[in-house]
């Protein structure tokens, strides 16, 4: 079983070209905010690639004019573009495409008003789904909906916090512990979530992330240290260590969530809906990891018992691995925020 985690560790990783990032690229962000009659003031920020805003252009519905902007200018991170579009008839029932987005890694948040009375709705645009018909104003089931489908997608995304799941599943073996864990991690990360997402703790993000990296780099090192000498610190107090680490974690994913945005007047319905997205994908993550490991070590029983001791040379290679990983995570953030 520990030999299958650790090498789904390593698939972890593979599979996200730009894993030393967490989250594979910097996301495009466009808004549309309502601004008079039949207009709407459009802001669109695209990631640079190689120093060059990356070849992905927003079109706007075919009744809005103009349907793209002016040549973008770089802010420091990204390239920024704004102008007033005219949509004679309004947006619903209306395409935004992200032209170029099939042919990159990265994805882009739409956030858009239908009306000046109507709460702002989010949507992602990824490489597999580059366009959408904009809806009439959905009711609570259609918010509630769509901040599920953004939760899910943020936790599965996010490849520091599923490194973070991971190897609390490498370091605790027994269900009951590791249930606790796994348990106090939810409850921590659904509280500080909510108390950011009201305000009621204002946080820095770039500190966040560095303490986000440093959590994955301690256990890491929890790994690394022979279990026969002494009880590791997280296995000996399993729920203490990710409760604390859970509270910091909650706070990365309500930046998230308010980079989104709220609809205003369904607020906690969307922070109830989003919240069970991240649970449901957290959830689905651990199921599919040790369903995983309990097939290949009932197919392969000897061959597991052999490499599942700890201190193995596989489990060795994973800490190491993605303790360089979260280090460096932890120099570029903090080099990000003191710079």
């Amino acid at each position: 079983m520990i030999r299958v985690l650790a090498l789904w560790a390593l698939c972890l990783m593979a599979l996200f070209p730009d894993v030393v990032r967490a989250h594979a690229l910097e996301p495009g962000f466009l808004e549309l905010e309502p601004y008079g009659p039949s207009q709407w003031r459009v802001t669109w920020r695209k990631p640079q690639a190689n120093g060059a805003p990356m070849k992905i252009e927003t079109v706007l519905p075919a009744n809005c004019s103009p349907r793209r902007g002016p040549a973008p200018v770089f802010d420091g991170r990204a390239f920024l573009t704004a102008w007033v579009a005219t949509c004679e008839g309004g947006l619903a029932a209306g395409e935004i495409r992200i032209e170029g987005l099939e042919n990159t890694q990265t994805d882009v948040l739409v956030r858009y008003a239908t009306t000046s009375e109507a709460a702002p709705q989010a949507t992602r645009l990824t490489a597999w789904a580059p366009a959408f018909t904009i809806p009439p104003e959905p009711g609570p089931l259609g918010i509630a909906a769509g901040y599920f489908a953004l939760g899910v997608d943020h936790i599965l995304k996010g490849v520091d916090h599923l490194l973070f799941v991971l190897m609390l599943l490498l370091l605790i073996r027994d269900w009951r512990p590791l249930l606790a864990a796994v348990t106090s991690f939810t409850v921590a990360h659904s509280l500080s979530l909510a108390a950011a997402s009201f305000g009621w703790i204002v946080v820095p993000a770039p500190p966040v992330e560095a303490i986000v990296a440093l959590s994955i780099a301690f256990l890491a090192a929890e790994l690394l240290h022979p279990a026969e000498d002494q009880p590791r610190l997280t296995q000996r107090y399993p729920w203490t260590v990710a409760f604390i680490f859970g509270l910091l974690h909650g706070l990365g994913f309500a930046r998230a969530l308010l980079e989104i945005g709220l609809p205003e007047g369904d607020v906690p319905l969307a922070l109830l809906a989003f919240n069970l997205g991240v649970e449901a994908g957290q959830v689905l993550f651990i199921a599919l990891t040790l369903a995983i490991g309990a097939a290949v070590a009932r197919l392969y029983p000897l061959v597991m018992q052999r490499l599942a001791a700890p201190g193995s040379p596989g489990l060795r290679v994973v800490a190491y691995g993605v303790g360089t990983l979260a280090a460096y995570w932890v120099a570029e953030r903090v080099a990000g925020f003191i710079a």
